[in-house]
């Protein structure tokens, strides 16, 4: 018996699959913070293997390559993040004014776009693709998080506070106006919104040029 086998031997009464879902599970957190940290050139599938005590076998069978292993990273993280987006919408839920629950889903989208794991990983995802010809930065099948930032927009529109119009643009134009300019300056290693302060202070002139434009009042 391999040193492989060994160590995932199933634990006695576990369902078999339960046992694999772990294990992936393991490795791909174990990749997350070994890609986040030292970079993809950086990181081999043996040193995954080490720091996660899995046999290379192991981790081949589930991952072909690296680059595999990586889009499933950027898969795990995706779905993190659409779980904490569905909860800030929810908890904006309670807000009875439309707009200030729109401010508060956007301050999000700021947030999280600057969060420093989010950036690794993007800045990983852009350089690989390139390389690849893969884009692992857009979802396969539509942008859920657009979708969801669509339907909060849509509400807003629906009791008045935004103008008539394409739902679609509007919240396009919304993640232009707040997220753009301050993840370009973090994907290119400036630390001008590192701070909440700053972000807060960018986010309010943002905002409020999203809301009156920039025509004379």
């Amino acid at each position: 018996m391999t040193g492989d086998q060994s160590s995932f031997r199933p634990r006695a009464g576990r369902p078999r699959k339960e046992e694999a879902a772990e294990t992936s599970a393991r490795i791909i957190d174990t990749a997350a913070q070994l890609f986040a940290s030292q970079g993809f050139a950086a990181t081999s599938m043996e040193g995954v293997a080490s720091a996660c005590n899995a046999g290379k076998d192991t981790i081949y069978r589930r991952f072909p390559s690296k680059l595999a292993l990586f889009g499933a990273v950027v898969e795990h993280m995706r779905v993190r993040i659409l779980e904490r987006l569905d909860r800030e919408i929810a908890a904006a839920g309670d807000v009875s004014d439309t707009i200030e629950r729109l401010k508060r889903v956007a301050r999000w989208f700021l947030t999280i776009n600057l969060d420093p794991e989010l950036l690794a990983f993007r800045r990983i995802a852009l350089s690989e693709g390139m390389v690849s010809g893969q884009d692992l930065k857009d979802p396969p099948k539509g942008d859920l998080f657009l979708e969801r930032l669509i339907g909060v927009v849509a509400d807003a529109q629906a009791a008045g506070a935004l103008r008539a119009g394409n739902t679609e643009f509007l919240a396009w134009h919304l993640l232009h106006c707040i997220v753009y300019g301050p993840t370009n300056e973090a994907m290119l290693g400036r630390s001008t919104y590192a701070s909440t302060q700053a972000q807060d202070d960018y986010f309010e002139q943002a905002w409020e040029l999203f809301l009156n434009g920039a025509g004379p009042q």
